[in-house]
């Protein structure tokens, strides 16, 4: 199975922690040069320290807060190398009841998410199909096959952004370009942590009953890691996954209920 990545360049958004660092880590080790997008710069240069170079990979980050799109299509812009994989990941929406929420917050989230991937696939897209090959993966969430309790405004652009990919698999199929969906389930990561700190304060519980009531709900019976979810956008981006186009992959120990 050909899953060697040398001589491909990939960017990698929100790669300072989580599941986009793991990512970074793991599509440097599989050979490819890693272009790390994120705000914080110190964090950006640890991240880019610890990435493999044994390859021959040259690796260097951008550091742009994702609600400045203007100038994130500034700084993209120059960007010279022509890009063979694109990971779009950013931080959710806050948490809450979608009655709670203003327009404000959803308008924002449209802006961070759906946006930025489109001002970042526009960046890449010549130059994928100059060189006939392609990688886009989006780490959105499972709440697009069945919607979270609490999570109003992240249920509702996240599915956005799956359709946003389904239209694009389409468009770039005929290609060599591929565009899916990664959606993690429970995954140790501050994300997480941040929203069982929520919960518990709003159910009046610990933070150990939520998380053991959220693993009850998991057929693995615990959270996922980081560098799980990334083995699997390792693969979507390598030459191995040339023919899966347009998927949702659940990467979620089992947790959702559809098919």
């Amino acid at each position: 199975m050909d899953i060697n990545l040398k001589n491909k360049n990939a960017i990698v958004c929100g790669s300072t922690q989580g599941i986009g660092e793991a990512s970074a880590i793991e599509l440097a080790n599989l050979g490819a040069n890693i272009t790390l997008i994120a705000r914080n710069e110190s964090k950006l240069l640890n991240v880019l320290n610890d990435l493999d170079k044994s390859k021959g990979q040259t690796h260097s980050f951008i550091a742009i807060d994702f609600r400045d799109s203007d100038k994130l299509k500034e700084e993209v812009k120059l960007l010279s190398a022509n890009y063979h994989i694109l990971i779009n990941n950013t931080g959710g929406p806050a948490a809450g009841p979608i009655t709670d929420a203003n327009t404000t917050s959803f308008e924002e989230a449209f802006r961070m998410h759906l946006i930025n991937n489109q001002i970042l696939v526009q960046k890449v897209v010549n130059g994928m199909k100059k060189e006939k090959y392609g990688r886009i993966v989006n780490i959105i969430s499972t709440s697009v096959k069945a919607p979270i309790l609490g999570l109003g405004v992240s249920n509702t652009i996240r599915a956005a952004v799956a359709n946003w990919a389904k239209t694009l698999s389409s468009e770039l199929g005929g290609y060599g370009i591929t565009v899916n969906n990664i959606l993690p389930g429970f995954t140790n990561t501050n994300r997480l942590k941040s929203l069982i700190t929520k919960k518990a304060e709003i159910q009046g519980k610990t933070e150990d009953e939520i998380s053991s009531l959220m693993k009850q709900q998991v057929p693995a019976g615990r959270f996922g890691e980081a560098k799980e979810i990334a083995n699997a956008v390792a693969f979507l981006c390598s030459p191995a996954a040339s023919y899966i186009n347009g998927i949702n992959m659940p990467v979620d120990g089992g947790r959702t209920k559809s098919l």
